[in-house]
């Protein structure tokens, strides 16, 4: 292990970009962030400026490194991770996108998901690409481009076209146009990846309608993927790591062994679960690639609640009820219960394991003595709630009890939030000293591709534990809780029908 060298992770996000600078003992040299508009054109649409999340990256990468007093030299190599599944359409040609990204939160395709289970090809998919059919992958969010914005057929026509996620319109672009890659991790949360054989599968192009020339090379998670124009600071530096925000955060937490899983709490809830070599194939969850490494894969089966820090955002931003994150916890933690009230964040639709395009958001129990901290404490609640799903259906169909959740993510700093996770789950909740481990992930990755660090055993020793919470709720009530809850979820389902 080399000291003094640094990788510079690019953390793309939903809301936000970021860059960090680790250093050779996992620890953060300096941060940078910055924010980008969300934009929502009709309802259930979500898009965002491609554009301007590359200059977020671009602004944040430079103030990093800046902010640390370092120079271009001192850094080993660049990694990136990001938002999955979102999706960016642009002219091989010129770089210019065609259209806005199209978010993973996006339920404009649910249509084109009903046509192909109307085909009968959910078995097919689940088989050949771990997932179900649901608008929130990439597949028919690229079919939608093709079918609606006119330039991009054009360029299809012409061989000039690139579809693909943030991961490959990042580096596309840093590379000033020399790499067209996506990583396997993010090929595998497209719905086109043949997850056993590791390559674009056909009949899903031709369902969808998707030339193969559109679609990025698919590579491995750490090694050669570019090489970053000087033009970014000064000097050329490899691209070394990427993958995608969930499955570096799976990396970060050092979930290297079978049966380890972690929970991220950021826009919505990931559970992910190290289930090794083989791919377990699961009714409620999706199964995909966690990582790809020197010719070795590991996969894992994944939970996902699409909205879980996007409902604080929300009481923030759209109801006014609270200035910051932490004034929800305070208030929260005012009242004993949530005095009846129940909240479901279905904005966009629910995910694992119900798989519902059109629910929607509820909040129900409200008596006329319901105050904002009754309110607060719900959406809190709803947050370990949906993960409890997840956990439960995970230790179900993998056949195993967890005998701790890693977490990690924005939310996870909630004292409030991870006690209840414990208790509602019944499970130790051990959050880390880094949060950042999405981020930390992805530059494990670039690190073990260049030699900053020399084995995964190397990086176990780099996990520090910051707080481990215990269970400290009497199984009636808990039982309680969840009776209501899963109430609650039923009343949500098939709102938007």
């Amino acid at each position: 292990m080399t000291l003094g060298k640094y990788i510079l992770a690019i953390d793309q996000g939903t809301t936000s970009t970021r860059a960090i600078l680790f250093d050779a003992l996992g620890g953060i040299a300096a941060v940078e962030q910055q924010e980008f508009p969300q934009i929502y054109p009709k309802p259930g649409y979500v898009e965002h400026d491609a554009v301007k999340i590359l200059q977020t990256a671009i602004y944040a990468a430079r103030a990093a490194v800046a902010k640390a007093g370092i120079t271009a030299g001192d850094v080993a190599a660049i990694s990136i991770t990001n938002q999955r599944e979102t999706t960016v359409a642009w002219d091989r040609h010129t770089g210019i996108p065609v259209c806005n990204a199209i978010v993973w939160q996006c339920r404009r395709t649910a249509p084109d998901c009903e046509r192909l289970t109307a085909l009968g090809l959910g078995e097919y998919i689940k088989d050949k690409t771990g997932l179900l059919i649901d608008p929130y992958f990439s597949g028919t969010k690229m079919k939608w481009v093709l079918d609606n914005v006119p330039a991009a057929r054009d360029l299809a026509d012409k061989g000039r076209l690139c579809l693909g996620t943030i991961d490959s319109w990042l580096v596309f672009s840093l590379t000033e146009g020399r790499s067209f890659v996506t990583d396997i991790s993010n090929a595998s949360r497209t719905m086109l990846m043949d997850i056993n054989k590791h390559c674009w599968d056909e009949t899903m192009l031709r369902e969808l309608g998707i030339p193969e020339s559109a679609l990025p090379k698919i590579v491995e998670c750490g090694g050669d993927i570019g090489m970053c124009s000087k033009t970014l600071l000064g000097r050329e530096i490899p691209i070394a790591g990427m993958a995608g925000d969930q499955h570096a955060a799976l990396f970060g937490q050092c979930c290297f062994d079978k049966g380890m899983a972690k929970n991220t709490y950021g826009t919505g809830c990931f559970v992910l679960m190290n289930t090794g070599d083989e791919p377990v194939r699961s009714k409620g969850l999706l199964t995909t690639v966690a990582w790809k490494l020197n010719g070795k894969t590991v996969y894992a089966l994944e939970g996902s609640a699409f909205n879980a820090g996007s409902a604080i955002q929300w009481l923030r931003d759209e109801l006014k009820m609270i200035e910051s994150p932490q004034e929800a916890d305070r208030l929260a933690e005012t009242v004993e219960d949530t005095g009846g009230v129940s909240f479901v964040p279905a904005f966009t639709g629910l995910g694992a394991p119900y798989w519902d395009m059109y629910a929607r958001g509820a909040l129900l129990g409200i008596t006329r003595g319901t105050q904002r901290a009754h309110v607060c404490r719900a959406v809190l609640e709803s947050i370990a709630l949906e993960s409890y799903d997840l956990i439960h259906t995970m230790e179900q169909e993998a056949g195993v009890d967890l005998p701790e959740l890693r977490v990690d993510g924005g939310a996870s700093r909630s004292r409030f939030l991870m006690q209840y996770q414990a208790d509602i789950s019944n499970r130790h909740v051990k959050r880390p000293a880094c949060l950042e481990t999405t981020a930390l992930g992805s530059a494990m990755l670039a690190g073990l591709s260049v030699g900053l660090w020399e084995s995964q055993d190397a990086l176990r020793a780099l996990w520090r534990e910051d707080q481990t919470f215990i269970p400290d709720c009497p199984q009636e009530l808990r039982e309680q809780n969840l009776a209501r809850w899963h109430k609650a979820v039923e009343r949500s389902r098939g709102w938007a029908e």
